[in-house]
């Protein structure tokens, strides 16, 4: 009989330098069709790989699936909103709430103050919510096509987006991943919100700079015409109300009120399907004619009005698979700005999370993730070095593990002892866990925020990475905090 042992070094790194070295030609080769499944079937194989070490050192496969089983469970209610984000945005489109949106935002940005306008909505929005997952699924879609409308590169609109809405949720007192790092490293929630402005708000001061100077240099020839022909468009295809906005001011309402997202989402998909009955009942029975459902029968069997079953098949249709409407105008057209994929839309989505999860499942069972971390910390001498391990260890686990959860909750549990024999009060730890494990996790392709944000914005994530100037900057400042030794607490001799 094998006896379980932990793995060493070597044997931990064997399924990360299969993954990357895997990926590299897979990406090499498909492009940016790696995510259409490419890249799950390299996470799912370079899972295989993980398993055939960890069994090679004693680990049993009912103790690698345990893992899998436990991995995939932590992202279930991440999956469980994503479904409804995907109907959510199928019913505000048939509604005419994201057309809403676009038309009134035209209206009133232009591109020189866009970028640095739309960052700091995002902003606003996730400070309410406390969660970037929300702002993104709302504002953020009306966003994107407002900036594509403008003529602004979609990297550029999702990176102010994301930049925004990140800085947000770092911030609000609302936000699970908020909670989650003081709780790791043994501080309280507010001690650690007024610690994180220190790297927090000269970041995004950076970004905010960084967006208006492009939005300078952004020219608005020709969209003075271009706005007055997709506003023409949009208004000639749908009803445009300001009474549509009802629908997302009641979710963010509910989200803000601490309503979890599950049930607020639920009823704000159920809320757009009623407003679309009202607003829009020519598009809703133009949907259920281009559905491949008939429901003359139910009508004829059960005597209900051709009105209500085709109510039902439109707005069924939106929430769970493909609609899409033909203005006449190319930009709208062409860019697929006024389409949905309803829930159907983020299948690809979640199996890349379910692949991504499988791997982490392994790496985090098989004990070979904690063993790569505690040889980076044997490494730490100072203050400076004690950071930037963390940081470095924060990016790894959202690289390797793919979920933001992990990448604070590992890390803070291994470096607590660690900074409290430096001498260092825990809201340092809990600042760096949000510094980097919060803020990289959207910049991974196959982590759980990543895929997802990706997936609600229309953008690839490779497309938005170098343009989310807070994110980027945000691991930089606090490692930058931690070798000058500005604003790093010490601990007083009682240990507090």
């Amino acid at each position: 009989m094998t006896t379980k042992r932990e793995p060493t070094l070597f044997e931990s790194l064997i399924p990360i330098i299969f993954l990357i070295l895997l990926l590299v030609i897979n990406v090499g080769i498909f492009g940016s069709e790696a995510l259409g499944g490419s890249n799950q079937i390299v996470l799912i194989l370079s899972a295989g790989v993980a398993a055939i070490v960890a069994i090679r050192i004693g680990f049993k496969w009912d103790d690698i699936q345990d893992g899998i089983v436990k991995s995939i469970s932590s992202a279930m209610a991440s999956i469980l909103i994503l479904l409804l984000i995907g109907s959510l945005a199928g019913t505000w489109m048939l509604s005419g709430v994201v057309p809403a949106m676009i038309y009134y935002g035209l209206q009133i940005l232009n591109p020189t103050i866009f970028l640095v306008a739309a960052c700091i909505v995002c902003s606003i929005v996730s400070i309410a919510t406390g969660s970037s997952w929300t702002t993104a699924a709302t504002v953020g879609i009306a966003l994107i096509g407002i900036g594509q409308a403008l003529g602004i590169s979609e990297g550029l609109v999702a990176g102010a987006i994301l930049s925004g809405a990140y800085f947000g949720d770092k911030m609000s007192p609302l936000s699970d991943t908020t909670n989650l790092a003081p709780a790791m490293a043994g501080t309280d929630l507010f001690t650690h919100i007024r610690y994180m402005t220190i790297t927090t708000v000269p970041s995004i001061i950076l970004a905010l700079i960084i967006f208006l100077v492009i939005g300078l240099t952004n020219s608005s020839e020709g969209v003075i015409e271009g706005k007055k022909a997709i506003l023409a468009a949009i208004d000639g295809t749908f009803n445009i109300s300001g009474w549509l906005f009802i629908v997302p001011v009641v979710v963010v309402v509910l989200i803000v009120k601490k309503m979890p997202a599950l049930p607020a989402l639920l009823i704000g998909t159920l809320l757009g399907a009623v407003f679309a009955f009202l607003f829009q009942p020519e598009l809703v029975a133009q949907v259920a004619a281009s559905s491949s459902f008939d429901g003359k029968l139910y009508d004829e069997f059960f005597g209900l009005s051709p009105v209500l079953t085709n109510g039902f098949i439109g707005t069924m249709q939106a929430m769970f698979g493909d609609i899409s409407f033909t203005t006449g105008n190319a930009v709208l057209d062409d860019e697929g700005l006024l389409s949905s994929s309803g829930m159907a839309g983020m299948l690809s989505t979640i199996w890349l999370i379910l692949s991504a999860m499988i791997f982490g499942g392994v790496m985090e069972g098989a004990g070979m993730l904690k063993r790569i971390a505690s040889a980076i910390i044997s490494k730490v001498n100072s203050v400076g070095s004690l950071i930037s391990s963390t940081v470095g260890t924060c990016v790894f686990f959202n690289l390797t593990a793919s979920d933001q959860y992990l990448a604070i909750v590992v890390p803070g549990r291994m470096y607590a002892d660690t900074y409290r024999e430096k001498g260092l009060a825990p809201e340092n730890l809990s600042r760096t866990l949000e510094d980097s494990g919060t803020v990289t996790s959207v910049l991974i392709p196959w982590n759980t925020c990543g895929a997802y944000h990706s997936t609600v914005l229309g953008v690839g994530t490779l497309t938005y990475l170098p343009y989310c100037f807070f994110n980027l900057i945000s691991p930089i400042m606090t490692m930058i905090m931690g070798y000058t030794g500005y604003k790093i607490k010490k601990l007083l001799k009682n240990g507090e």
